[in-house]
């Protein structure tokens, strides 16, 4: 419970504020491209620090850097619900960023390191729940707040949170004896230099990347090639100083690294169809936002009775077998969104969220718990910062994708379709005459039931064209999950001990 607070938190702060962006401009007096730094730079800010968790839990303590942590996001929250310009509004949730980059990590490896080895299927269940929780309560709870009140609560009702949170743990949260404590005198300033550059680039190429028409911006240009500069000699000194920052000899265990890899894949599915549904649903279906949180719904709450299921199954069975059904199921019932149309309700998307949701347990919690367990006790801070930072790079790197391919999908399908649909056709003739037909029934001028019968007549096209971008979309993330399906087997099978011995061998 002490743990979850925090990491919960942290999680729904990273999706709360975009649906009170178009609040914050209003009062502010800002555009929205210039409020949507808000979101920007609080991601930005957990990118870099998330890395860094091994290090600094060595050099604080786990309690110490926990609760500081929690210190910093909570004042910061304070902070940003009492800013009056957009300039302080974005350096208090860069500072945000920083408290909350660091509680993800430091939840997941508390949480791992205090349950024996033969339940720790559980341990990672528990974490998914927080994991999944927030990206789907975050935009509900936002929504009610700013509908209701105002958007500086999104940020000052963290404050009670944050506060029993910090006490919990200073009550609760132990200090390890097999965590080697580390001086600052060792940091590795180039590194933390090039890492710094080198993420905080790459995750602003992916964020604003297509809002920039990509490389065709000198500011992306020259942020692309910062990133591959910065990590190349992040990387580099990460494998030669004796003290590196962040441990990246940890990548020698096989099972890590394969788990590493498809993480990002579920990032990718996670975040990005996170993205694109609520599109989906408010674009083509035109589902208002209460009804676009009912579809959604169904999802999370099948995630959340999957969550103990698949923990369970992980402690008696091989990891790998839930993996893989969960990427095969999470594929299956993503292909079958891509079969949907403009004419679909509730109840045609209710079972393909179903089945997202569900899946998406049995994918996260065997699987983190076969990554993290690949790893020695003292090596868990450094790992779950690493494994937390490529599931977040996933996720950016899967809106960045689809929502590329999405804008440039629905523009080629439109110019397709729109080319065969001329006044020369008989059948399109004939349907704008019946509008027209219709419309001057109904009281207008002629030339105006005209305008506006090929005016209905060109929603109809882009309708079509959105319709097939989309499913597009969804069908592309299916092939994601199959094609990436058999590197499960690069895992290690897992050794089951009895909860008793795992028990002991964890004193």
């Amino acid at each position: 419970m002490t743990v979850m607070l925090g990491m919960i938190m942290a999680i729904i702060d990273s999706t709360i504020v975009n649906v009170a962006l178009d609040a914050m401009a209003g009062n502010l007096g800002t555009s929205i491209d210039e409020i949507s730094w808000v979101a920007t730079a609080y991601i930005l800010a957990t990118v870099v620090v998330m890395p860094l968790n091994g290090f600094l839990t060595a050099l604080l303590g786990r309690k110490m850097y926990y609760a500081l942590s929690i210190c910093v996001f909570t004042i910061s929250s304070f902070l940003c619900g009492t800013a009056h310009s957009l300039g302080a509004l974005i350096f208090y949730r860069v500072i945000q960023g920083i408290g909350g980059g660091a509680l993800q990590p430091t939840a997941q490896a508390i949480l791992f390191e205090s349950y024996p080895a033969g339940r720790r299927g559980q341990a990672m269940a528990i974490f998914g729940i927080g994991a999944m929780f927030g990206p789907a309560i975050g935009p509900t709870l936002g929504g009610y707040i700013v509908d209701n009140f105002s958007w500086p609560l999104i940020f000052l009702i963290n404050l009670p949170i944050g506060i029993v949170a910090l006490m919990m743990t200073l009550a609760y949260v132990p200090d390890p004896h097999y965590i080697k404590r580390t001086g600052g005198e060792h940091l590795d300033w180039l590194g933390l230099a090039a890492m710094t550059a080198g993420l905080a680039s790459l995750q602003y190429v992916l964020e604003r990347g297509q809002h920039d028409d990509w490389f065709n911006s000198n500011t992306i240009v020259l942020l692309a090639a910062t990133a591959v500069v910065g990590l190349a000699v992040f990387i580099w000194r990460q494998l030669t100083v004796e003290h590196p920052l962040v441990d990246l000899r940890v990548f020698r265990h096989r099972s890590f690294t394969a788990g590493n890899v498809l993480i990002v894949v579920t990032g990718f599915g996670l975040f990005g169809t996170a993205l694109i549904l609520p599109l989906f649903f408010q674009t083509l279906l035109r589902f208002d936002a209460f009804q676009t949180g009912l579809a959604l719904m169904p999802g999370a709450i099948a995630t959340a009775i999957a969550m103990p299921i698949a923990g369970r199954l992980t402690d008696k069975i091989d990891g790998r077998i839930p993996v893989l059904f969960g990427m095969l199921l999470f594929g299956l019932s993503t292909w079958w969104m891509g079969s949907l149309n403009q004419n679909a309700g509730y109840w045609d998307v209710f079972w393909p969220r179903v089945w997202q949701g569900f899946s998406l347990a049995f994918i996260f919690v065997p699987l983190s718990t076969l990554t993290m367990g690949a790893v020695g006790r003292a090596e868990t801070a450094n790992a779950s910062g690493i494994y937390n930072l490529l599931r977040q790079l996933g996720g950016s790197l899967g809106i960045a994708v689809l929502t590329t391919i999405l804008s440039r999908d629905q523009t080629a399908s439109y110019q397709s379709l729109s080319t065969g649909v001329t006044l020369a056709h008989p059948s399109v003739r004939q349907a704008v005459d019946q509008m027209t037909q219709s419309l001057v029934a109904q009281g207008h001028t002629f030339f105006e039931a005209q305008r506006l019968a090929l005016l209905e007549l060109a929603n109809t096209v882009l309708s079509n064209a959105m319709t097939i971008a989309y499913d597009d979309l969804f069908r592309l993330s299916a092939v994601v999950f199959f094609v990436a399906a058999p590197l499960i087997f690069l895992l290690k099978r897992p050794t089951h001990k009895p909860v008793s011995e795992s028990a002991a061998t964890a004193e």
